[in-house]
């Protein structure tokens, strides 16, 4: 009998582990969600025991499978309608710089609990990985990217900080900011800071606080976890962050916790005095004289005026939902490549002049899908105003009467945003009543088509209300498409009169 060579059994050996690895362990009660045996870090999650990799298998992406572990059911189940309540509305928060909580379920079963909750997967891993990645091959931090992070962190920062109330992330450090490689940063963790604070003391003993791990203890600033500690200790740790991106890492000479000598050294070694002011900013000891994340974004060190182009594709996007799904693609088939876009003519001396030509077609479609993804925020434009947020997302209630909400509907909730909408309205034979057939893109690309014959009664506000309560669209959504059901209806009756 032949041995197999030494290549070959190594390939059939890796083959064996990634088979095992990729077997289903378990599913999500609906059946979309897929747990895997492969375990995976994603960043230090405090108060998670197990983390695996898990298959959506409803959009074929790959996402995590959190579970947090109680062992007083007794306990657990005096508390579940104040956990559930605050799930049901964690799963709300969607900005595109914050990772996603996409789902939660609850397994209560003999004298064990378990909280099993679906986030997004950020393969590239976090912003320390990257970090000791950059410095091993021996590479500065650019600044353009060091301003291009620091403004994606400040933007989920404002975001989380002008909820009413105040989300305190309480948790940030390099190992709970992600990085993908179109160099997308997302900060996850959210949900910590949330869930200690709706959990009675009873039931915290899962609860692995960040601040015990000796090698984060410099995110933190003195006044971390005092009862009046706020939105300012996101801000110190922000600022620790970027002081760590712009030096890669601050060394600690061995030891497990990094000194404020090692702190000092890191500040001191920043050339720009620009950089060096909007850190030291951040980290002042005093936390009412931190500035807000929304007025850092606005520091001369990141500010910028934004440019024609960036506005233009915010417009674009925001209202990509009314034109055709390949819009830019038939557009520029219908230039004339030498026409001139735009000119500036200057007295006694040869103009200047752009030509289609001389535009990157490819170039702009990425771009167009970098500030689709939130790599390109619009952070440092108007008054940031407050995102109501439901009461769940403070402080706990005392009263457990008044922590009672509806019971939730038995639907998905939709998460996906409808991109592009095709609105169909044909009177039937006896020109008696209206049939309508709508068509909604969302951003993965799904094409949804629902018919329906309209009633007298009916009008779009009802009709988009009911979409969201049904799970076809999602809520931020409802507004928009009760305008264009609107200009529909008044569009196709006018041509029937």
């Amino acid at each position: 009998m032949a041995v197999p060579e030494p290549d070959a059994r190594l390939a059939q050996e890796k083959e064996e582990e990634s088979e095992e690895e990729s077997e289903v362990l378990e599913e999500s009660p609906c059946g979309r969600w897929q747990k895997r045996r492969e375990q995976v870090n994603q960043g230090n999650m405090p108060g998670i025991q197990s983390t695996f990799l898990a298959m959506d298998t409803e959009e074929g992406v790959e996402v995590v499978w959190n579970e947090l572990l109680f062992t007083d059911r007794k306990a657990f189940k005096a508390h579940e309608e104040k956990i559930q309540t605050m799930f049901e509305q964690l799963v709300l928060v969607d900005h595109p710089n914050i990772v996603k909580l996409h789902k939660y379920w609850l397994d209560v079963r003999d004298c064990k609990a378990r909280v099993i909750f679906i986030t997004e997967y950020v393969s590239s891993g976090s912003l320390k990985q990257f970090l000791k990645k950059t410095k091993k091959n021996h590479k500065a931090m650019n600044a353009r990217a060091w301003k291009r992070w620091c403004t994606q962190i400040l933007s989920a920062l404002s975001f989380l900080h002008s909820c009413d109330p105040p989300i305190i992330h309480g948790n940030l450090t390099s190992d709970t900011v992600f990085i993908q490689h179109n160099g997308l940063v997302k900060i996850g963790s959210v949900w910590h800071r949330v869930f200690a604070n709706a959990l009675p003391d009873d039931l915290r003993s899962p609860m692995r606080i960040e601040r015990e791990e000796q090698r984060n203890l410099h995110f933190f600033p003195p006044e971390y976890g005092q009862k009046a500690d706020g939105t300012a200790v996101d801000i110190f740790s922000f600022g620790m962050c970027a002081l760590e991106m712009a030096v890669l890492e601050i060394q600690t000479n061995g030891d497990t916790r990094v000194s404020e000598e090692a702190i000092a050294r890191a500040r001191h070694s920043l050339d720009d005095p620009n950089m060096r002011e909007f850190i030291l900013s951040c980290l002042t000891l005093n936390p009412d004289r931190r500035p807000s994340a929304n007025s850092l974004l606005f520091h001369r060190v990141l500010f910028e005026v934004h440019s024609l182009k960036l506005l233009a594709a915010h417009c674009f996007i925001n209202h990509q939902y009314l034109m055709p799904e390949n819009v830019v693609e038939e557009k520029i088939k219908e230039l004339d490549l030498n026409m001139v876009m735009a000119e500036i003519r200057r007295e006694g001396r040869p103009g200047v002049q752009w030509r289609y030509s001389e535009v990157s077609f490819l170039e702009l479609d990425k771009f167009l899908e970098d500030v689709r993804n939130g790599i390109y925020p619009l952070m440092n434009f108007a008054a940031s105003r407050p995102h109501a947020l439901p009461r769940a997302l403070s402080q706990p209630q005392e009263d457990p009467q008044k922590a009672k909400t509806p019971t939730p509907e038995p639907f998905d909730v939709e998460t996906r945003k409808v991109v592009q909408m095709q609105c169909n309205m044909e009177l039937n034979e006896d020109k008696s009543q209206w049939h309508l057939t709508l068509l909604l893109i969302l951003e993965d690309k799904l094409h949804r088509q629902l018919s329906y014959d309209l009633l007298p009664t009916d009008n779009s506000k009802d009709l988009a209300t009911e979409l969201v309560h049904y799970g076809f669209i999602h809520e931020d959504d409802c507004e928009k498409l009760a305008a264009f059901l609107e200009s529909a209806f008044h569009k196709h009756r006018s041509q029937a009169l």
